[in-house]
C-alpha cells in the first residue's frame, strides 16, 4: 500500500475530445466542498492532459475508494444542477462505445439534447429568433481566406444539426452578438422568423378505443397487446401491404400502453413524415404527445425534451434521434418502415436505431413492434427464424385493390421516336387525372436539372474540385455538388479548354418539373426535394397545401414515397428507377424493391382505385416485377438466396474500415497497412475469428471534401470477441507512423 493513499470519493469520468487510442473513464478525486453535488450522470469540468486544461467531462459512477491524491487529478467544477444523463443512458453510452468503435463523449453527445452538448448549464430562457447554418454553407467555408476563430468554430459546430436563438448561441458559446452577426453577414450563418410553439394546448378530437378494426386487423392487435401486456422484453414485425391499417394498429396498443401507465415511443424515418405522424397522435392524445427532429430550434427541442423528461408528455414522436427521448417506463418502442436506410446514423456513432431501442426495451420489459410494407432483410430473416413474432396484413384496410402497376419499357419509348422522359400512357393518365380532379405523384431520385455537363469539344466533364463526383446543374445557372455543397456560376464554357460546345446530360426533378409544366400547362406543380425543403416548416406548408388540393401533381424525390397518405391521389408515375437498380451496392436490389413498392402504395388508398407506370429500360428485371405485383415474401427469397451464397447479410455480418487522407498515396498505404494490423491482430486471439477481408479499394466516390477515401470490407461475425479484435486494431493504428496523417473510421453494417 502506498504511504500516500488516501481513503475518498473519486469520481469516473468520460472526456470530450479523448482520441479513441486514449479514451476510457479516468479516476478524479472529489474535493469536499463538491461532494454533496457530484453524481453519476452530470457533467463537470476537469484538468487533463500534461498542462491539466480544463475540459468537459460526463460522470460515469462515483464511489469510495483508496487513491493516491498526488497522482489522480481533482474535480474543479460541477456544470449541471442535476443529472440529465440517466443509469439507462449511461448504460447506452456503454453499448454505443462497444458497439461502434465510438469514444465514451461522442456517445454522450449523441444522446444528450443539442442544448447540453457544449459547457455550460441549461439554459433559463427561452427565446424567438432563431439562427442556422446557410445553404450555402460549405461553399462560403471553402471560399473564406482564412480558418474561422475559435469562437466562430464554436457556434457553427452547435448548429451542425439544429437551429438556436442568438442568446442561446452567445449563453452556449460564450461569445457576444457580434460574432453570430459577422457570421450571418459573410452568408455563413442564416436568419430565421420566429417558430412557432409546440406547446399550445390540443384537446384531442378522437379516441384511440373507437378504432374500428377489420377482423384480421383484430386478431393481429390481440396478438400484439397480449405480447406488450407480457411481463419481459420482445420484438415483434408487423409486415403489411401499403394502406392495410399498421397505423391503426399501433394507434390502439399505445393506447392501451397508456392506459396501464406506461409510455410509448414512435419512430419515423424522415422528416418529412413527423408532420402527418404527429398530427394523427395529437388527434388522439392531444399535448401528451411530444415530438423530436432534427427541423426543431433549439428552444423547440428543450422544451419538448422538458416536457418528455417530467412525464408531462408521455407519448415521444420523432425521427432517429428520438430513440434517446427520456422517457421513462417505456411499454412499447414501434418503429415505422423500420427498413428504411435513414434509421442508421452516417456519422458517429455509426448506430442503428433499432439496435438501440433494443436495448431501451430489454432496460424496459418493452415491446418492440417494427412496422413496414417492406421490412429490412435483416427483420424478416429473424421473424422467419422465430426470433420475432411475425404478423401480416395482406388486405387494404378500405377493402381496395393495390394499385395496377404498368411497367413501361422506354427502349421501345425511344424506338417509336418518344423521347420526353414521360412515356406517353403515363402523359396520357396524367391529363385524365387532371380533368377528373384528381391528383398524381412523379417519383424520380434525383433533384436537380442536369445530372452532369460534359464537353463536346475535350470530353471533360465538370467535377467537383473537392470531391470525386460530377457537379449537377441546378436551373441552367448553377453547378452544385451534392457531397459537399461544392457551388458555381455555370459559364457555359468549359474549364477545361472553354470551348462552348457543351452538352448537358442527365435529369433531376427540377427539369422534369419544368417539362411536366410544358406537356400541362394548366397543372398546378409541387417540386418535394432537398432545394424545395430547406427552410423550417416547408414539410408542413407543402404536404398541408397538397393535401387540400392547392396542387395537382406533386414531383419529388424519395421523400414523397414513404408513409404519406393523401386520399385524392390515384396515380403515381416512377422515372428512370434503374439508377437505382443498378446504384453497385449490395442493398441496392432491397432499396430500389422497397421504393418502387412504396410509392406505388401511395396511390387509390381511399374509395378511388389507383394506377402506376413504372419507366425502366429493363422491363424484365426480376426486382421490378416483383416489386409491382408488391410480392415482398418472393423478393425476399430470391434477394436471400443470393446473399446468403455471397456472405452478405443478414446472413453474415460486414465491418467497413475507411481511411481518408488529404494525400492519396497516404491513404492507401495506411489502408493496406490495416489489413498487416488486422492479420497481426488475429493471430493474437485465443479464438481465431472467421473473418474475410475484401480490399482496400478507393471507395465508389473516391474523394469528398478534398479528402481520398479507401475502404476495406470485412465479412465476420458481430461477436464480442470480433469488436475487441477491431478495437484493438484501431488503437495500434493510432500509434503506427503510416497513419499520422489520416483519419480512420470503422462500422459494422
Amino acid at each position: 500500500m502506498n504511504s500516500n493513499n488516501i481513503n475518498g470519493l473519486i469520481a469516473l469520468v468520460a472526456v470530450e475530445k479523448a482520441l479513441y487510442s486514449f479514451d476510457r473513464l479516468y479516476t478524479y478525486a472529489v474535493p469536499h466542498e463538491l461532494a454533496k453535488v457530484v453524481a453519476a450522470g452530470k457533467r463537470v469540468l476537469v484538468p487533463f492532459g500534461r498542462g491539466s486544461r480544463k475540459i468537459v467531462g460526463m460522470i460515469f459512477g462515483v464511489k469510495t475508494q483508496e487513491y493516491d491524491p498526488t497522482v489522480v487529478k481533482t474535480i474543479s467544477e460541477v456544470i449541471d444542477d442535476e443529472a440529465y444523463m440517466t443509469r439507462e443512458m449511461l448504460e447506452l453510452a456503454h453499448f454505443l462505445k462497444e458497439n461502434t468503435f465510438c469514444t465514451y463523449y461522442n456517445a454522450v453527445r449523441c444522446i444528450l439534447p443539442p442544448v447540453l452538448r457544449s459547457g455550460t448549464a441549461f439554459p433559463k430562457e427561452k427565446t424567438q429568433k432563431i439562427v442556422r447554418l446557410s445553404e450555402n454553407f460549405e461553399e462560403i467555408m471553402g471560399g473564406l481566406p482564412s480558418a474561422p476563430t475559435p469562437k466562430q468554430k464554436a457556434v457553427i459546430e452547435v448548429l451542425e444539426n439544429t437551429s438556436a436563438s442568438v442568446k442561446e448561441l452567445c449563453y452556449l458559446c460564450s461569445v457576444g452578438a457580434g460574432v453570430i452577426t459577422n457570421l450571418v453577414k459573410k452568408g455563413i450563418l442564416a436568419e430565421d422568423d420566429a417558430h412557432i410553439a409546440l406547446q399550445e394546448e390540443i384537446v384531442p378530437a378522437k379516441d384511440a378505443d373507437d378504432i374500428v378494426l377489420t377482423p384480421k386487423q383484430g386478431e393481429v392487435f390481440e396478438s400484439l397487446l397480449a405480447l406488450m401486456q407480457a411481463d419481459s422484453a420482445k420484438a415483434a414485425l408487423l409486415h403489411g401491404v401499403t394502406g392495410s391499417g399498421k397505423t391503426s394498429v399501433f394507434i390502439k396498443l399505445v393506447g392501451e400502453c397508456l392506459k396501464s401507465g406506461k409510455s410509448a415511443l414512435i419512430l419515423v424515418p424522415e422528416i418529412s413524415l413527423t408532420p402527418q405522424t404527429i398530427a394523427i397522435f395529437k388527434s388522439y392524445f392531444g399535448n401528451n404527445a411530444a415530438v423530436i427532429h432534427s427541423g426543431l430550434s433549439m428552444s423547440q427541442r428543450t422544451s419538448e425534451y422538458k416536457r418528455i423528461r417530467s412525464g408531462e408528455a408521455k407519448i415521444v414522436v420523432g425521427t432517429r434521434s428520438a430513440v434517446f427521448a427520456p422517457l421513462s417506463d417505456i411499454g412499447i418502442i414501434v418503429i415505422d418502415e423500420e427498413g428504411e436506410h435513414t434509421y442508421k446514423s452516417e456519422r458517429s456513432p455509426r448506430y442503428h436505431v433499432r439496435d438501440v431501442a433494443k436495448q431501451r426495451c430489454f432496460k424496459h420489459k418493452a415491446m418492440l413492434l417494427l412496422c413496414s410494407a417492406t421490412p429490412s432483410m435483416d427483420s424478416y430473416r429473424r421473424a422467419q427464424i422465430k426470433k420475432y413474432s411475425l404478423f401480416e396484413l395482406h388486405e387494404r384496410y378500405s377493402g381496395n385493390k393495390l394499385p395496377d402497376v404498368f411497367i413501361i419499357d422506354s427502349k421501345l419509348e425511344q424506338a417509336m421516336g418518344n423521347m420526353s422522359n414521360f412515356s406517353a400512357n403515363l402523359l396520357q393518365s396524367l391529363r385524365e387525372n387532371l380533368e377528373k380532379g384528381e391528383q398524381s405523384l412523379i417519383l424520380l431520385n434525383r433533384r436537380g436539372y442536369h445530372t452532369f455537363v460534359s464537353c463536346i469539344s475535350c470530353g471533360s466533364v465538370a467535377m467537383c474540385p473537392h470531391c470525386g463526383i460530377a457537379l449537377t446543374s441546378h436551373n441552367n445557372s448553377k453547378l452544385c455538388c451534392h457531397y459537399c455543397g461544392y457551388l458555381q456560376q455555370f459559364t457555359g464554357k468549359c474549364q477545361s479548354c472553354n470551348s462552348a460546345f457543351l452538352k448537358q446530360s442527365g435529369t433531376g426533378t427540377q427539369r422534369i418539373e419544368d417539362e411536366l409544366q410544358e406537356l400541362l400547362p394548366t397543372a398546378r406543380i409541387l417540386r418535394m426535394d432537398a432545394d424545395t425543403t430547406m427552410t423550417k416548416g416547408s414539410y408542413e406548408r407543402n404536404f398541408a397545401a397538397f393535401g387540400s388540393h392547392e396542387y395537382d401533381i406533386m414531383v419529388g424525390t424519395q421523400m414523397i414515397a414513404k408513409g404519406l397518405d393523401f386520399p385524392n391521389v390515384t396515380l403515381v408515375g416512377i422515372l428512370l428507377i434503374d439508377n437505382s437498380l443498378y446504384a453497385g451496392d449490395y442493398v441496392g436490389y432491397e432499396r430500389t424493391f422497397s421504393l418502387i413498392t412504396q410509392v406505388v402504395g401511395r396511390a387509390g388508398r381511399a374509395e378511388k382505385s389507383g394506377k402506376a407506370y413504372l419507366q425502366t429500360f429493363t422491363p424484365e428485371h426480376y426486382v421490378l416485377r416483383l416489386a409491382a405485383k408488391q410480392d415482398y415474401r418472393g423478393f425476399y427469397n430470391e434477394e436471400a438466396a443470393i446473399r446468403e451464397q455471397l456472405l452478405y447479410p443478414p446472413f453474415f455480418d460486414l465491418c467497413i474500415v475507411e481511411i481518408c487522407d488529404v494525400i492519396e498515396m497516404n491513404a492507401a498505404k495506411a489502408a493496406f497497412a490495416f489489413v498487416e494490423i488486422i492479420e497481426s491482430a488475429l493471430r493474437k486471439c485465443n479464438k481465431p475469428q472467421p473473418i474475410r477481408v475484401l480490399g482496400p479499394v478507393k471507395s465508389g466516390v473516391g474523394s469528398v471534401n478534398g479528402r481520398y477515401r479507401y475502404r476495406l470490407i470485412v465479412k465476420c461475425r458481430n461477436s464480442k470477441a470480433f469488436r475487441e479484435m477491431m478495437s484493438s486494431s484501431l488503437i495500434s493504428a493510432h500509434y503506427d507512423k503510416r497513419f499520422e496523417s489520416v483519419r480512420t473510421n470503422v462500422w459494422l453494417e
